[in-house]
């Protein structure tokens, strides 16, 4: 599945601005870059449209947030309001504008009682691209910052922690992301000497500046172009549609289901689990199919059995087609040959109607055709006929009620 991840200029839409991105099947590669107005970028086919909000556009707040804060609920439904005034309040003496002209996005998995990060950008400019690129037919479904600091889960450790060199040699930019939100500063000398940063934590540059980057840091650094940047953005846990971006429950839950099947059938991650979960249904047919086919073959040598014990038994038998019923109307023509009596004979049904049906009043006619016998001139309505029908089909018969008429015959069974 194709993925566009979009860089959002920091200036007002216009349909002459500009705006970068590139194109991936897996988040991992970058199959093109773009860089065209809104109504030319390329519409993925099935795919997704990440927004990156970047480095210059966003803030960033540590807050702790009270017991209660966040719903339990599914995806914070029902509790998205309470929560946006509960950042409110903890963040209006904390930003220059403002709470109702921003719009504030929670780390992914924050919980109540323990600290956050909460990203702040303007929600009248956020929601202008956002409108911009769905009239464009080209809808967003997440929106993940250009860099975040470290999460509450893992800032201990400070292994998050990155410093990036970006832009050209006449306007580099030196940025932090790490335990205290996201640091922007010019690069110059005093700017590098000043800037600490933990032990082990890496740095990256842009090809543009990476000699600048040695040059100032006196140590290697990591390649990194801004599409890799992007990229990297794009596979964050990071969602900044929260609030009055997430329009309703039902939108919500699409995004969560389409965002997992996606990483199951594409993140390079699941590859392994995509290959043994395609190996197991592939065994499992095999073996279906061998037992099938085992099915079969039994059930074919035991008819061959049966089709063969009638063809010794009864020699005049050419060709099989019914065996049991083929044999069935042998023993009983044998048994009428021998003068015994068969269950279809005329007067063995007649003893079965009799055991099964004593008070029956006398017919007034018996005729007896091809192994079936019809007594007329009864009552329906007479109680010996009351379930009659069950009680002779338990004796092998079958019988049914026509009119005044009771017909009788054997039913053979395989």
């Amino acid at each position: 599945m194709t993925t566009l991840i979009v860089t959002l200029p920091p200036t007002l839409p216009t349909a002459a601005t500009p705006c970068e991105g590139v194109l991936t099947d897996d988040g991992l590669a970058v199959l093109s870059r773009v860089e065209t107005t809104v109504a030319l970028l390329p519409s993925p086919s099935g795919g997704e449209i990440v927004a990156i909000v970047p480095i210059s556009r966003v803030s960033w707040h540590k807050v702790e947030l009270p017991q209660g804060a966040i719903s339990r609920s599914l995806f914070q439904n029902g509790g998205a309001g309470r929560l946006r005034s509960v950042l409110d309040g903890l963040l209006e003496d904390r930003v220059l504008d403002e709470t109702a002209q921003l719009h504030f996005a929670l780390e992914p998995q924050a919980r109540s009682g323990t600290s956050a990060w909460v990203a702040a950008c303007d929600r009248a400019w956020l929601h202008a691209w956002l409108a911009e690129l769905e009239q464009a037919g080209r809808a967003v479904a997440r929106i993940v910052p250009e860099l975040a600091p470290a999460q509450a889960s893992t800032a201990d450790t400070g292994g998050s922690a990155s410093l990036h060199i970006m832009g050209t040699p006449e306007k580099a930019r030196l940025v932090l992301a790490g335990q205290d939100g996201v640091t922007v500063l010019p690069l110059s000398s005093t700017t590098a000497a000043l800037m600490v940063w933990p032990e082990g934590a890496p740095l990256v540059a842009e090809p543009a500046v990476a000699a600048l980057a040695e040059d100032y840091f006196k140590t290697p650094v990591t390649l990194q172009t801004p599409s890799q940047r992007w990229l990297a953005a794009a596979q964050s846990d990071w969602d900044l549609a929260q609030f009055d971006l997430l329009y309703n429950r039902h939108a919500r839950i699409r995004k969560r289901l389409s965002a997992i099947g996606n990483a199951l059938l594409q993140a390079p991650r699941w590859r392994a689990a995509r290959w043994a979960t395609l190996l197991l249904l592939v065994v499992n047919l095999a073996g279906l199919q061998a037992w099938a086919w085992k099915a079969r073959s039994a059930l074919a040598d035991k008819r061959t059995a049966i089709g063969n014990t009638l063809t010794a038994t009864f020699p005049e038998v050419r060709v099989v087609v019914d065996a049991p019923l083929q044999m069935a109307r042998s023993l009983a023509g044998l048994q009428r040959r021998n003068g015994a009596a068969s269950p279809a004979d005329m007067e063995t049904m007649l003893g079965q109607l009799q055991a099964a049906a004593p008070d029956i009043p006398a017919p007034s006619a018996i005729e007896y055709i091809a192994d079936e016998l019809r007594v007329k001139g009864l009552d329906a309505a007479a109680p010996g006929l009351s379930g009659i029908s069950a009680r002779l089909l338990a004796q092998g018969y079958s019988a049914r009620l026509e009119g005044d008429s009771l017909i009788l015959k054997e039913e053979r069974r395989p």
